[in-house]
């Protein structure tokens, strides 16, 4: 799981990101380069692994 250092939201791999368009099971490293966290808006280099 990786957490979003501005807002707190966490991604959880097994969930992914429906309202985005990412399958449950997608791998945080394999997130698109241009995925913005869904709460607050930062990108992925913002996120911290938990």
């Amino acid at each position: 799981m990786y957490e979003c250092n501005v807002c707190g939201y966490v991604y959880d791999p097994k969930n992914g990101d429906p309202d985005s368009g990412i399958e449950p099971g997608t791998p945080f490293d394999d997130l698109p380069a241009d995925w913005v966290c869904p709460v607050c808006g930062v990108d992925k280099n913002e996120f911290s692994k938990q």
